[in-house]
């Protein structure tokens, strides 16, 4: 294992993007119990943690956002989105953003850039969402900064996309829906070990010029996910099964109803629908090594989120 020799002056000061979000909250606290002096730039929303600077801004306001940097020893970016709407896009969002925010780091003179990007990044994606992560994670390579890409695989904890997600679907309804044959692997998060990732590869040696992969100990398939989830919420449901070709063309519809009608993000996108037909998955033993502990396992940290199972 590398030295921790800290990369940075202790403390330092560091600006998060997106640190009103469910994987930002978290890296946000963990840098203040790590001690760290944290800015955050959002567009609406205060973080809503004490001893927090809020700052709101567009990324795509280059003097605001140098303005934000000023002063800071490191930035985090993490702002990225799930499905388009309007202006926001993929392209505008991923690549774009990520553009004027290395722009901004250099103009501010900050050389610490960690980097949110995806576990299945690629230019080869069959999603759009996977391949502007690629296209972004090219941008940071080649940026001149002191960078680290980190690729988180399925990010789980409280106010999460999906153990949130069908705790409110499963609620009411006795029928729980599932694309696809709901084999497809994933390697589930918590998003405290993510969280910890993201602020140890501040001050962690050896770690800038690379990207680690961050998934949980174990895979498993979606079906078996979603029954563990519901089985600690004690509930009983029909995990019903839809073909592709009719989720695809439901994903049409709310992609057009909506964006265009309700200037809303869709809840359920065809590049969803793309990502859910491949594994998602990778060896995250370099990573586990480097950072010095093991994550919890999805068993483990969804008792630890909802209690449990019956």
């Amino acid at each position: 294992m590398r030295s921790a020799e800290s990369v940075l002056p202790s403390p330092v000061r560091v600006l998060v993007t997106g640190g009103s979000g469910f994987v930002g909250k978290a890296i946000v606290r963990q840098l203040r119990s790590s001690g760290f002096e944290v800015r955050v730039l959002s567009r609406s929303r205060d973080v809503g943690q004490s001893g927090v600077v809020s700052l709101r801004a567009s990324l795509f306001d280059s003097e605001a956002l140098v303005r934000a940097m000023a002063g800071c020893d490191a930035v985090i970016h993490l702002v990225g989105i799930i499905s388009e709407v309007g202006s926001q896009t993929f392209e505008r969002v991923h690549v774009e953003g990520t553009r004027c925010v290395l722009a901004a780091a250099r103009a501010a003179g900050v050389r610490r850039y960690v980097h949110m990007s995806a576990m299945g990044a690629r230019s080869g994606a069959p999603s759009r969402y996977h391949q502007t992560k690629a296209s972004a994670e090219k941008l940071v390579r080649n940026s001149g900064l002191d960078w680290t890409i980190l690729r988180p695989s399925l990010i789980y904890g409280p106010g999460d996309g999906v153990v949130s997600l069908f705790n409110r679907l499963s609620r009411w309804s006795p029928i729980v829906p599932v694309i696809g044959s709901g084999e497809g692997l994933l390697q589930p998060v918590d998003v405290a070990d993510v969280a910890r990732v993201f602020v140890s590869a501040l001050s962690k040696s050896g770690t800038q010029g690379r990207i680690f992969e961050v998934g949980g100990s174990s895979t498993v398939a979606f079906n078996a996910l979603l029954r563990g989830i519901l089985s600690r919420l004690h509930r009983r449901r029909w995990i019903v099964h839809l073909p592709l070709s009719l989720a695809r063309l439901q994903a049409a519809v709310l992609e057009f109803v909506f964006p265009k009608v309700l200037g809303l993000a869709s809840p359920l996108n065809r590049d969803q629908i793309a990502m859910l037909q491949e594994d998602n998955v990778a060896d995250c033993t370099e990573t586990w090594r480097e950072f010095g502990f093991q994550p919890i396992d999805w068993e483990s940290g969804l008792d630890r989120m909802l209690g449990p199972a019956f």
